[in-house]
């Protein structure tokens, strides 16, 4: 089977409300792609959260006494940091460049995901906008799939990815954190290999690796 790419071009900077699976549906049309049964929408996490309304600005933050004792120990904004608390089950790490956390939706990242890079300020100084993480990826996903299903009459899969880092590698790579419609792991324990073995360990992350 191959395994093939096509980037949507023509989706518009998104913003509060916009309806990202008509804007899919558009520029379906305008690069001329027909979805098939069983195709892949891979959608960047940014253009969810844009679209749900997940952007921040930290002149609104109010800063907790443990935020600023991070602030402390950290370089980055009190404010900031009130924010990756707030979007954070746990603390692990704190250097001066990164805090490693356990995100509320239950990965470990840095900064507890939350952006600054393309992220326009409607209101206030630019440096003041950053945008969380989607509340909930997977409901986001599925709701996608379905007015997919209902628009074209194909089932489909969804990915919502984001950037990651990884331990002790440098550079960061697309990780899966929404999906519905298609598996994330794809476990091969109890399959042979080539020479009758029989697998015990191998899970495949598929939807990580396709993203």
């Amino acid at each position: 089977m191959d395994l093939i790419l096509h980037p949507l071009s023509g989706i518009p900077l998104i913003q509060k409300g916009d309806d990202v699976t008509e804007l899919i549906m558009k520029a379906l049309v305008k690069n001329k792609i027909e979805l098939q049964e069983g195709d892949i929408l891979v959608i960047t996490q940014k253009i969810i959260s844009k679209s749900e309304g997940r952007k921040v600005y930290l002149s609104n933050i109010q800063v907790s006494e443990r935020a600023r004792e991070i602030a402390k120990i950290s370089t980055k904004d009190p404010r900031l940091i009130e924010l990756i608390l707030r979007e954070s089950n746990e603390i692990l790490r704190i250097t001066p460049d990164h805090i490693i956390v356990v995100h509320r939706l239950g990965f470990v990242c840095a900064n507890a995901g939350i952006d600054h890079s393309n992220v326009d300020a409607e209101k206030g100084p630019k440096k003041d906008a950053y945008l969380l993480l989607p509340l909930d990826p997977d409901l986001s996903a599925s709701q996608i799939r379905e007015k997919v299903k209902i628009r074209t009459g194909r089932s489909v899969g969804i990915l919502i990815i984001d950037s990651h880092g990884r331990a002790w590698r440098n550079g960061i790579m697309g990780t899966t954190i929404g999906i519905a419609g298609m598996p994330a792991i794809v476990d091969l324990r109890g399959k042979k290999d080539l020479f009758g073995y029989k697998l015990k360990i191998t899970q495949e992350a598929a939807a990580d690796e396709l993203a």
